[in-house]
């Protein structure tokens, strides 16, 4: 849960795009989250982007291209960096 304002996926057609947009961009394997959260509403960081549907949309974007099967790296170095880098940044996610 975000601590501020958001905007519904189904009250903004902008949103509605880019989430849309993004989501293509992402591997299968990472397209569709492990568990449901919010009600099944998108996650915290990614609504805290809603109130700039372009922002999100690159932003996530991002991700989605970096974990493209097409590059040399498989899921499990993707993770294990990821790892590293939330730990390194004193992350909880």
């Amino acid at each position: 849960m975000t601590w501020i304002k958001t905007v519904r996926i189904d009250e903004d057609n902008r949103v509605k795009s880019a989430m849309e947009a993004q989501r293509k961009v992402y591997p299968v394997e990472y397209a569709t989250p492990v568990h449901p959260v919010n009600d099944g509403q998108m996650s915290g960081i990614v609504a805290s982007h809603t109130l700039l549907p372009d922002v999100l949309f690159h932003a996530f974007s991002t991700f989605g291209a970096l974990m493209s099967p097409d590059l040399p790296l498989k899921r499990h170095q993707h993770e294990m960096i990821a790892t590293m880098v939330s730990v390194t940044n004193r992350c909880h996610y």
